[in-house]
């Protein structure tokens, strides 16, 4: 499935800009009771084009669907997928409901209204903002919740690649704070056993 599948015309653009993480974006469709969709792309994808952007939709500031354009993944898996830490790409669009209708009514890219917040943002209060501003019939939804972490868990190469990241990452912290000799050791600074 791709974006295009979707049938999701271009919107009216209504912020775009770099946010520290996923809660920024969720936050600001809720208080803004956003109808339209977001197109985000993490920094670590930005040299991959298109490939690492993902999409979510809202209406009336609640989630509605996920869909990841590199693994062509919809629903929990695109969250699972998409899973920002740090800094992103953010595009703002506000778009008339009746344009998003057709794609909000495929299952296999719908996600249940607490869990963007939840998964991508770790941040349960604003789970719950998001679910009472939820219509009653998506409520049932919600109960998903794993899904998205299952996925995720069971995606045995992602998890190698998220590992190897952060191993380098630590590498070139270590190594700009002066403590590379002591990876090399398994000593800590100060320590004298051998």
């Amino acid at each position: 499935m791709s974006v295009d599948a979707l049938s999701i015309p271009r919107g009216r653009l209504v912020r775009s800009r770099v946010i520290e993480g996923v809660g920024v974006l969720l936050e600001d469709a809720l208080s803004r009771a956003l109808t339209g969709y977001a197109v985000l792309a993490p920094q670590e994808t930005l040299l991959l084009g298109d490939d690492g952007r993902a999409v979510l939709t809202f209406e009336d500031g609640v989630p509605v669907l996920a869909y990841h354009v590199g693994t062509d993944a919809g629903g929990p898996r695109a969250l699972a997928d998409l899973a920002p830490s740090g800094p992103c790409r953010l595009d703002l669009y506000e778009l008339a409901p009746r344009h998003l209708s057709e794609a909000h009514d495929t299952p296999e890219v719908r996600v249940p209204p607490g869990m963007p917040a939840e998964q991508l943002a770790g941040d349960p209060a604003l789970a719950d903002r998001t679910r009472a501003r939820a219509p009653a019939d998506r409520l049932g939804d919600d109960g998903d919740g794993l899904d998205a972490l299952e996925a995720f868990l069971a995606d045995e190469a992602r998890i190698a690649a998220i590992r190897e990241e952060a191993r380098v990452e630590a590498e070139r912290r270590a190594a700009e704070w002066g403590l590379a000799e002591h990876l090399d050791s398994g000593s800590a600074p100060g320590d004298s056993s051998p």
